[in-house]
């Protein structure tokens, strides 16, 4: 008795150390051996995803659809708003919005309950059937195997040493009554045996056939997680355009309480931060609302302002700026007494955009182009990757290169040479795509942007090669009609169209303290030599000319006061402000 409990543990700890027992392996090939050591992985993924997605249910389980739309806190959110509208004015914004929003939240709960009874129906019953009952089963089966297997060794053990037992008595000449009682004791043996075995093949064609089944259902046990995923994505499809839909009829309803006209035309949600070609189709514009309009009133106002895209708007005339030119871009003239809010405007712009202008794409081989020392080679590669730009960037990268290069000719006045201009709006038009994980991604970004700086100098400095022919800037004609000085052309000065007169503004009364002789010299002489500007976009400058003395004595005093607060920042030299102005690029960024 003693060997055979030893026996029985020496089998159970080799069972232990193979993951399989002896008893089930000799009658397995190869392929269901491999198929009954996924058994138990299997059950233990089936229990477990059931459990953790029974939990992710937030209606009751089991329970019917009103009752689960209940309990879910959609629903009482939903509730929430129907009680927060019930007090406000039926006609009022707001209360239009929390009975739209009620009506929506509703319906997402209807749809997260329809989710949630499909996911118990399809994924997490099957789920459980199989991980409680279909698995266990099974493994049910393979244990009763293991244990006749057992038992039918040992009784073959029993009856080899019984029969062993006989021959000995039989040779040594034993007693016929002993002979007997052993011949006995092995025929009973033998018939244990024989039903022993029976039960073992019977069992063991079970375990086989589950096998077999486990094995051709694998695919369908497996789709239960496909299914699950088909499912969430139902869901979201239904509730997207649910929302889409809901969307659509609030903003709709919402724009006609709206006072302003132009908010169907431009809103603010589509004009900053918003891809540039999807800004252009719902817009039906060839240069983005922002530039244009930024562009024109500097042309206006502020071409001779010192500074201009280096000092900083104040950040309140900015936003507001911001959102007037997403909201109605016909009463901008309010901003053009300041360039360096509009100037800010246009780079907040160009900033905002997901893809530069000059696109992520494109990105090396800017580079590569930048990189070149000849010049005639670095322009012909210039050349080469405008040429690859997608027709909306190049088309707003000319106008830009055209207006910069025009505010550079005013350089001894606005100190805003091409270099200095690359150094502010140079991060602006080009940086790196992200790459998350890259350890020196920022010194690598460092390094580009002062690449990029030296080619948009390029771009600026040779404009008119690069992008040939006139332009007019005034292009879809919003703000006033296209001036003559509109446009940028290769032709001499002498060729161009005649100027048109403006009114000139009274004079305003000279400060205490005049200037120097030399700066005044100068001064007339820059603006002598100047072109006339051109047509201001405000739709009507009557009352401002009206009021010309006084607000233009404003507005001197206000910019003296801004020079002032920038003179050192203009004094620094280019190097150190490029480097000043790329860390606060990134940080921007």
């Amino acid at each position: 008795m003693m060997k055979r409990q030893l026996h029985r543990m020496r089998q159970l700890a080799h069972t232990g150390s193979l993951g399989r027992t002896p008893e089930t392996a000799e009658f397995l090939g190869e392929d269901l051996q491999q198929v009954e050591q996924r058994l138990e992985p299997a059950k233990r993924a089936a229990h477990n995803v059931h459990k953790r997605l029974q939990a992710c249910l937030q209606g009751q389980s089991g329970a019917d659809m009103d009752k689960r739309v209940k309990k879910l806190p959609l629903m009482a959110l939903s509730t929430t708003m129907a009680e927060s509208f019930k007090e406000l004015d039926p006609d009022s914004s707001m209360g239009k919005a929390l009975e739209m929003s009620c009506a929506i939240q509703n319906q997402l709960a209807r749809i997260l309950a329809e989710l949630e009874m499909t996911l118990e129906r399809d994924v997490l019953q099957p789920l459980n059937r199989l991980s409680e009952e279909e698995l266990p089963a099974i493994l049910k089966h393979k244990k009763s195997l293991q244990k006749l297997v057992s038992d039918w060794n040992t009784l073959k053990s029993r009856l080899s040493q019984a029969a062993k037992n006989s021959g000995s008595g039989q040779g040594l000449g034993g007693g016929p009554g002993s002979y007997t009682t052993t011949a006995n004791k092995v025929e009973m043996l033998k018939e244990e045996e024989e039903e022993l075995k029976r039960k073992v093949e019977q069992c063991k064609d079970e375990y086989l056939a589950d096998l077999y089944h486990f094995a051709t259902k694998e695919d369908t046990y497996a789709n239960y997680f496909i299914h699950l995923m088909e499912i969430q994505a139902d869901y979201h499809r239904k509730s997207l355009s649910s929302l889409d839909t809901a969307l659509a009829e609030l903003r709709e309803n919402h724009s006609q309480t709206d006072p302003s006209p132009s908010m169907m035309a431009a809103p603010f949600s589509r004009v900053y931060g918003v891809p540039l070609g999807t800004h252009l189709r719902e817009l039906g514009r060839d240069i983005a609302l922002p530039i244009e309009a930024c562009v024109t009133m500097l042309l206006s106002e502020g071409m001779k302002e010192e500074g201009l895209f280096r000092l900083a708007a104040g950040a309140s005339v900015l936003k507001r700026l911001k959102q007037t030119m997403a909201s109605d871009p016909c009463s901008l003239q309010e901003f053009c007494s300041d360039p360096h809010a509009v100037a800010g405007a246009l780079k907040s712009y160009l900033r905002e955009l997901p893809e530069p202008l000059m696109t992520f794409d494109l990105y090396d081989d800017w580079m590569r182009a930048a990189s070149l020392k000849e010049p005639g080679a670095r322009l012909e590669a210039l050349q080469e990757v405008c040429s690859r730009l997608p027709r909306e960037n190049l088309s707003n990268l000319r106008y830009l290169m055209k207006f910069l290069a025009r505010l550079a000719e005013e350089q001894e006045v606005n100190k805003m040479t091409p270099s200095n201009i690359a150094i502010v709006l140079g991060p602006n038009l080009l940086w790196p795509p992200e790459k998350e994980g890259d350890l020196a991604q920022l010194d690598a970004a460092s390094v580009s942007s002062i690449q990029v700086v030296g080619m948009v100098e390029a771009l600026i400095q040779n404009a008119d090669t690069l992008f040939p022919g006139d332009i007019n800037f005034n292009v879809s004609g919003l703000f006033s009609g296209p001036a003559p000085q509109d446009k940028v052309s290769d032709r001499p000065a002498s060729e161009e169209l005649p100027s048109i007169a403006t009114p000139t503004p009274a004079a305003v009364p000279a400060p205490a303290s005049a200037p120097a002789p030399a700066s005044v010299a100068l001064k007339e002489r820059a603006e002598s030599e100047a072109p006339p500007r051109p047509a201001s976009p405000k739709v009507s400058r009557s009352s401002l000319e009206a009021a010309a003395p006084t607000e233009d004595m404003a507005r001197r005093r206000s910019q003296g006061s801004r020079r002032k607060e920038g003179e050192a920042c203009l004094l620094l030299p280019d190097f150190y402000f490029s480097l000043a102005n790329i860390f606060f690029c990134k940080a921007g960024k």
